[in-house]
Order: structure tokens, then sequence, then C-alpha cells
């Protein structure tokens, strides 16, 4: 009994950790239309949107002052590591659903059903964010009277929902989805118009912004102020007025100024050469994107003193006070368009997760279906688009914004990981049990000390390198989560000997167990893109992508502990039961045995 029990438990964590099996000759539904022009243009019009006509401004008068273009720096190097793990994943596994595919080859079903499941929420509150945003800023040029009159109609006074139903952020996520389940090609040619002028009205932004720069509004004294109010809110003045620690808060804001461009990853069986194409678009996109984010922040707090920045519509705000009135409409109606541009390109990645975890079996089959005269996932696009049309319509902005970056960065973290994982497996076919350590010397101190670190000078990737790499990474994913803690909270106890002692050996250990997997070998894999100074990217990207999760608050990780469990109940009720690994699997095993059965019977004869 006890076996039976042992024999159910391990076939059930096996189901869990079972690797989807990518089938060369299988050909895709989805039509193969999209261009590097069409892939660059969806990442950066799916990034370019709230954070270049809010956050610059937000991030200067709260967090960072000036300094703010030195924080989109940051994050802009942040969210390159982060590219480059997603651009060598595209170049491997060219299929739809992104971060979820990627972590199914190479880590196993459980992982990739957290990911997927977290990209829905990721793209549907982004749409949903967006959406609403969009709707106040056509409000705020109304002088907010479709806010004012839902508020005296409609109220809701709901705590966590927003004052009022937003009927118009809903009719916009309704009319996108329209456009989507359209077709492919229709929406991305809308998406290339709307990208372009929204560059325009950057360009526009940041050459008038030239003109009317001051370089003496980065040199500014807090004495000089006035309102007492501001002063105290002000800083020390300067470019860094609220120091070092500023730019690195205000780094991590602006991180998510550039989410979204790993919807570029999303398209690999949509996209025209995508091996090529994909990772070039994530590069060039990128590339794109801080340098608008740069110039804009620069001119920005040069037109005006970084402290009377408006938090809400920055660029509106700074023309008017300069008395640049009809500079002030051309932002306005360009700000507008980005914002329509951002919106189509949050919600184009969303019904292509679900198509993908659909067809796998992860979810409900029926939403795998594919229209056969637009050739899209048309039944995900609807239900995706009605589920982020109520979201529009019950939540405000600061709401849904809360919740978008928990999911965005444990994607980055595990896309990182599943790049160390990749790099150091041994190529399938190759087999080197030369290399393998004999059995007497596995359990030698010296012994495992050659393996660890490789001091066999071994060329080809072993199952005992392989075993090394993933559970050093794997420690080192721990010791991270800790090393992270205390810079977070324990900066201000550092000058205690046991504090600081206890972050060396901390530190001592990443450093020794990156080490450890750099030195172990590698199979040479032929790849139109890989990411450079294997394993230090991807650490670094770890790093980074752990810290930022810490720094939420305890409410974010509860409401995404509740999105967790509605996504396990799916899966452990439906999704283990369905997957189309399992079926595979089944199949394969019931062929093996009729042969085997075949066998014994010509045996017999």
């Amino acid at each position: 009994m006890t076996g039976e029990k042992t024999q159910m438990t391990k076939k059930f964590f096996a189901s869990l950790t079972r690797k989807k099996t990518l089938d060369a000759e299988e050909t895709s539904e989805l039509a193969r239309v999209l261009s590097l022009l069409d892939l660059s243009a969806l990442g950066v019009g799916s990034t370019l949107g709230l954070g270049v006509y809010v956050l610059a401004g937000s991030v200067a008068k709260n967090i960072s002052g000036p300094a703010v273009c030195i924080s989109f720096l940051v994050a802009a190097v942040a969210s390159a590591v982060a590219g480059l793990c997603y651009a060598e994943f595209a170049a491997r596994v060219p299929k739809a659903g992104s971060a979820y595919v990627y972590s199914y080859v190479s880590v196993g079903e459980i992982v990739a059903y957290v990911i997927g499941w977290n990209l829905i929420l990721e793209y549907a509150i982004g749409t949903a964010s967006v959406a609403r945003g969009l709707s106040g800023y056509i409000d705020a040029l109304t002088d907010s009277q479709i806010k004012n009159g839902m508020e005296s109609w409609a109220k809701m006074d709901i705590d966590f929902m927003a004052s009022y139903p937003d009927f118009l952020a809903f009719g916009f996520v309704m009319l996108l989805t329209g456009l989507l389940s359209v077709g492919v090609k229709e929406s991305s040619r809308l998406n290339n118009v709307f990208t372009a002028l929204n560059l325009t009205t950057v360009t526009i932004v940041i050459v008038s912004g030239a003109i009317k720069s001051d370089p003496a509004n980065w040199q500014l004294d807090v004495a000089n102020i006035t309102d007492p109010v501001i002063k105290e809110n002000a800083g020390d003045g300067g470019f860094m007025p609220f120091g070092v620690a500023g730019i690195m808060a205000g780094a991590a804001q602006c991180f998510y100024g550039f989410v979204g461009f790993d919807a570029v990853a999303t398209t690999g069986e949509e996209a025209k050469n995508p091996q090529r194409n994909i990772p070039l678009a994530i590069v060039i996109s990128l590339i794109i994107i801080f340098l608008a984010y740069f110039g804009i922040s620069t001119v920005l707090t040069m037109m005006w003193p970084y402290y009377d920045q408006d938090a809400t519509a920055p660029l509106p705000y700074v023309y008017e006070k300069l008395g640049w009135t009809p500079i002030k409409w051309i932002v306005t109606i360009g700000a507008v368009i980005a914002l329509c541009t951002s919106l189509l390109g949050a919600m184009f990645p969303l019904p292509r997760v679900i198509y993908a975890m659909a067809n796998d079996g992860l979810i409900f089959k029926f939403l795998a279906k594919i229209n056969p005269k637009t050739k899209t996932p048309i039944i995900a696009t609807v239900l995706s688009g009605i589920l982020v049309a109520i979201m529009a319509i019950l939540f405000n902005t600061d709401q849904l914004i809360n919740m978008m970056s928990i999911g965005t960065l444990l994607a980055y973290t595990i896309v990182a990981v599943c790049v160390l994982i990749l790099r150091y497996e041994p190529v399938e076919g190759n087999s080197y049990p030369d290399l393998e350590l004999k059995k007497e010397e596995n359990y030698t101190f010296f012994g495992m000390f050659k393996q660890i670190f490789n001091l066999n000078m071994n060329k080809h990737a072993t199952s005992t390198s392989t075993k090394i790499t993933n559970w050093s990474i794997i420690i080192f994913a721990v010791f991270t989560a800790g090393f992270d803690a205390f810079i977070i909270y324990a900066l201000d106890v550092f000058e205690k000997p046991y504090v600081l002692t206890l972050f060396v050996i901390v530190t001592i250990i990443m450093l020794i167990l990156i080490v450890v997997i750099a030195r172990q070998p590698t199979d040479e894999v032929k790849l139109s893109f890989k990411v450079p100074w294997v394993p230090f990217i991807p650490c670094l990207s770890i790093i980074i992508n752990l810290y930022l999760m810490l720094e939420l608050d305890k409410d974010t990780w509860i409401r995404f502990a509740v999105w967790l469990v509605i996504g396990f109940l799916i899966y452990f009720f439906y999704g283990l039961r369905n997957s189309e690994e399992r079926k595979l699997r089944l199949e394969h095993e019931l062929k093996e045995n009729a042969t085997k059965t075949a066998d014994k019977e010509v045996t017999k004869f």
C-alpha cells in the first residue's frame, strides 16, 4: 500500500514538471504577416503611453527631481537585461505565448501555468488601466464634466472600487476588442500609424522643450521657494534634490514605464522570420522607448521647476504655464493618440496567451478556437475583451496599476532562470558518459569539489553538470531574495556588526554560486541571438526583479495570491487532466506497450 502511494506521489509530481514537446513539423493556424517594422512598432506602441505623458512629471515632482532622466536610464538598463533574456527565448522557441511557452519547454507545466496565468492578469490590468487613463485624459479636456456628471448620477461609494462607473473606458475596450477580432494585419497597420503619430508628438515635445530649456532649473535653491508646503516637499534642490535614494526609488517606478516590450515575444507564430526579427524588434523598441523617456524627462524638468510639475498631466500644464497654447493642444491630441496606441499594444498579446494555454489544454479548450476567415483566436479575444472592459468600468487607474507590476516581474525572473537552465542543459541526443565522475569519486570531497568547479575542464554538458547548475540557480535565487531584503529593510542598521557580517556572507555565497554556474560546461547550439555574458546578465536580471518585487506592498501580494488560488483551482480540476502533453505521453506509452506485447507474441512463436 505504501509503495502504491509513493508511486502515485511520484506520478503526480512528474505530471507537474512535465515539459512541453515541440513538434518541428507542427504548422500554426495563425497567419505569418508581421514584419520587423510591425514588430518594432508593436513594442514601442505597447510601451510608450501613460509613462511618457504622466510618469516623467509625477516621478520628477515627488521622487527624483531633475534626476528623473537618470532614473529612466537605470530603469532602461534593468529592462534591457530582461529584454536580452526574452530575445534569446524568442530565437529558441518561435511559438505564441511569450514567457508561458518558454517556461513550459524548459522548466515544466506547473511553472508555465503560473506564468501564463500571471501574464493574463498583467495584460488585462495593463489594458484596463490605459483605457481608464485615456478616459481620464479626455475628461480633463472637458474640465471633468464626465466625472462630475457620472458621480452625481451613479456614484459607487465602495472602498475597493472607482468612484463612478467609467462607461467611456468600457466603450474603448469593446471597440478595440472588435478591431482585434477582425485580424492581425489590419490592427497592426493601424498600430503602425498610431505609433508614428506618437513618436511625432514626442519629437515635437523634445524640440520645442529644447528651445524653452533653461539649465537654471537643474540648479534651483529651495531657499527661494516661498510656498511652505512646496518647500517642505522639494528636497534639497539642485539636480538630485532627493539624493541617490531618490534616483533608485524613481527607477523602481520608471521601470514600469518600460513594461510592454515583451508583447513582441508573444508573436512568434505570426512573425515573418521570428528567429531574426523578434530579437531585433525587442532591442530596437527598447532603444526608441529609452530615448523618448530620457528626452521628455530632460526637457520637461529644464522647461519648468521640478517641484511645480503637474503629476497627472505634466506636459499640457507646462505649456500652459509657458503660454504656448497651440503646442499644448498639439501635445494633448498626441497624448490621446498615444494612449490609443498603448491600448492596442497592451491588449494585443492577451488573447494570444489565452490561445496558447487553451491550445495546450491547461485552460478551457474552446478558447483556442481560430476563426477560419480572420485567422484570429476570436473567442479568446472577445472574452478577454469583456473581462478587461468590466475591470475598466469598475476600478480606477491607481487600483489597477498597483496590481500590474508583480506579475510582470515574476515573468521576467522566470525567463532569466529559464535562460540559465537551457544554456547549461546538454543538447538532446548528445551523450558523454566518459565525462561523468566514476562512482568511487562521487563521494570524496575532492571529487565533488572538482565536479562543482569543473576542474576537470569538461567541454560538454552532462547530467551531473546540469544538476549542479540547476541546484546552484535555486540556491542563488533564495540568497538573492535575502540580499535584496537586506538592502530594502536593513540598510539603516548596517552599522551593527552582526547585520553587516551576515550581509557579507550572503554576498560571498551569491558570488561563489555565480562562479559555480559560470564554470559549468555548455553544448554549442546555433541560435540567431544569444544573451551575452551568461550567467552574469541573467543573474543580474534575477537580482533586480526580486528587488522590485520585494518593494511591493502586502496588499498587492494578497491580491496576487487570490488570483493564483483561482488559477490553481482551474488547473488542478481541469488543466491537469486535459493537458495535451499528458495525452501525448499516454498515447506514447500505449504504443510502447503494444509494441512490447507484439514482440513477446513473436518471440513465443
